[in-house]
């Protein structure tokens, strides 16, 4: 067991959890605003790419940060 414990992110976890919540509330109360640019064209191609993007890195280290708290974590390699 290492000297040094690592601190849990808790409050990290909480302020990813209320960013992806309002995230996903913002975008699902202005679908209409948000369709609106994601059918234009042009340029406005890379906005669902850029929101799925975003949306990723959000939830994802939301995601990673409850699994830490909860002391799971991915397997060692073998070495092959």
């Amino acid at each position: 067991m290492s000297k040094t414990a690592k601190k849990k992110p808790y409050l990290q976890t909480l302020a990813l959890g209320g960013l992806s919540l309002a995230s996903y509330y913002f975008l699902f109360t202005h679908v209409n605003q948000v369709m609106e640019y994601f059918v234009k064209g042009g340029i406005y191609a890379a906005l669902p790419i850029a929101t799925a993007l975003y949306f990723s890195i959000v939830h994802g280290s939301f995601a990673s940060n409850v699994l830490s708290i909860l002391g799971l974590q991915a397997a060692k390699g073998t070495g092959h």
